[in-house]
């Protein structure tokens, strides 16, 4: 059951660790990593603890939020001029930079129901993203051969008085370590807090303190730490909305639907594992547009050619946009990169999902059938329910999960597809592409999915994407919340096939007589 359970029932091993961590966190801001003075302080590494108990259910300690609730919108940071070219590492605010003034605000102007009917949300499935987070472990390595390569190398170039130049030689230093891999960070933490609050005046009559106490909110998410902390964050900002201190709210950890890419082996083994299925990606790496970036930045920084591989030049891109996301700060780094440079390194992103996630190969979305049809099953009983007249059991789903997961159901069902593939060779066609993570899929992007009753026996669906309306591909001659029955015609074929074990199972060649 994921019904809420009363707060007194807390497991004393969650205390125990509570302590040990707040301690922990206590240290690292006493004694983190020296900064230049105009730098800000990191935030701490353990945002939360998450552990295993026995029985395998996952605790989370939130105590060390409440003090530091929601610093990140004190103030409104100088933001980088390639800020909107970050790719899956952008900021939602960059997306929806009203948030900036509030970040509680919220438009019911993007709610579209026809003009002549009154409709009412009877269920929502939000599938959202985790939020702002600290680069993997790959990229901290990365990072660290940056900062290596700038101080032995470039300390020996003559030139460059630039103060941000001297700052990477002289003053900057690799505080990531390797044990932040991916972790959630405070901005993160109200990434979520902050959309829970936003979807819950949106839709009142579901996101409400009556349905969370009543069980009708249920919780899923992936495994990995970022994901369970997002969940717990997100549910966190309903219970400090409402004040509810007397009860606590389960989730369910459910990798088979939000990790989904993890367990089909055709995808694993045509496209995750298998070099050529990215070629146009690498092929692009090699290419003119991206070499000129690299050059450019050799010659900045007074270094051979040779020393600024795409990974380099990749890696002071994102340790920008890390800086931003996570500490709100306009890196040096970002000095590196004008706004031609930025745009190459983000169509080198977009080439990547588009190849690994997105249409550039069949698997990549069908991998999602599993997610696509529990969505639609949920909705199904939701409309089963409100035709008999009977109360909607599941009026809320949120279910957190990944960039990983969130493209290739946007893929399956059809959204930001351009009429030419992206390639290698067609950067110049592609400048005004739909198909642009930047917009799709920063931090804490979340499709909302919300299914009205509109009288007459009519339900409507509404999708919203960061909380903005769009239209299901193939109904754009419909109004923005078309006719349920007109989206379940739509993709018939895929809710009658798109088998999750068919489409994700190797298929042998037949053997040679």
């Amino acid at each position: 059951m994921l019904f809420g359970r009363p707060a007194h029932r807390k497991n004393r091993r969650l205390k125990v660790t509570q302590t040990r961590n707040i301690n922990k966190a206590r240290k690292a801001e006493a004694g983190g990593p020296r900064l230049s003075p105009r730098l800000s302080s990191p935030v701490p590494t353990d945002m939360f603890s998450v552990f295993h108990p026995a029985g395998g259910v996952l605790l989370a300690s939130l105590g060390l939020l409440v003090p530091r609730l929601s610093l990140a919108s004190l103030s409104v940071p100088d933001i980088p001029h390639i800020a909107g070219y970050f790719g899956t590492k952008t900021r939602y605010e960059e997306v929806n930079p009203h948030l900036l003034r509030d970040p509680l605000s919220a438009d019911p102007s993007v709610l579209r129901p026809p003009p002549a009917e009154q409709c009412s949300p009877v269920h929502l499935t939000a599938v959202i993203r985790h939020g702002s987070r600290y680069p993997t472990l790959k990229n901290i390595r990365r990072i660290r051969k940056l900062s290596e390569l700038v101080r032995t190398e470039a300390s020996r170039a003559s030139g460059g008085s630039e103060s941000w130049l001297q700052e990477i030689r002289n003053r900057w230093e690799a505080w990531y370590t390797e044990d932040m891999d991916g972790r959630l960070v405070q901005k993160g933490v109200d990434d979520h807090k902050h959309l829970a609050v936003r979807l819950s005046k949106l839709f009142p009559s579901l996101i409400s303190e009556e349905k969370l106490r009543g069980g009708f909110i249920k919780f899923i998410t992936s495994s990995k730490h970022r994901c369970v902390n997002s969940t717990l964050s997100f549910k966190a900002g309903l219970t400090e909305l409402w004040h509810i201190k007397d009860m606590e709210f389960d989730h369910a950890v459910n990798d088979a639907l939000m990790r989904f890419f993890d367990k089909c082996t055709r995808f694993l083994e045509e496209v995750d594992n298998n070099p050529s299925a990215v070629t146009e990606v690498e092929k692009f790496k090699q290419g003119p547009e991206m070499r000129r970036v690299q050059q450019k930045i050799a010659d900045i920084l007074n270094v051979p050619y040779s020393t600024i591989t795409y990974d380099v030049a990749e890696a002071a891109f994102y340790l920008c946009a890390y800086e931003f996301a996570i500490r709100s700060v306009k890196s040096p780094w970002c000095e590196l990169f004008d706004e031609d440079d930025a745009k190459v390194i983000e169509y080198a992103s977009d080439l990547r999902e588009f190849w690994k996630r997105g249409y550039g190969h069949d698997i990549n979305s069908k991998a999602s059938c599993i997610l696509f049809h529990d969505v639609f099953s949920r909705m199904d009983k939701t409309a089963t329910q409100n035709k008999l007249g009977q109360q909607v059991t599941e009026a809320v789903t949120v279910q957190v999960g990944h960039a990983d997961t969130l493209l290739p159901l946007l893929t399956l069902l059809g959204f930001f597809k351009d009429s030419e593939p992206l390639t290698s060779t067609n950067y110049a066609a592609q400048a005004h592409r739909s198909f642009r993570t930047t917009h799709m899929l920063p931090y804490a992007a979340n499709l909302v999915l919300v299914l009205s009753d509109c009288g007459g026996g009519d339900l409507r669906l509404q999708p919203l994407l960061n909380e903005k309306p769009v239209t299901f591909p193939g109904l754009t001659n419909r109004s923005s919340m078309p006719l349920y029955r007109d989206v379940l015609e739509h993709y018939r074929d895929l809710l009658q096939g798109c088998d999750f074990e068919t489409e994700c199972q190797l298929f042998k060649q037949p053997a040679e007589v």
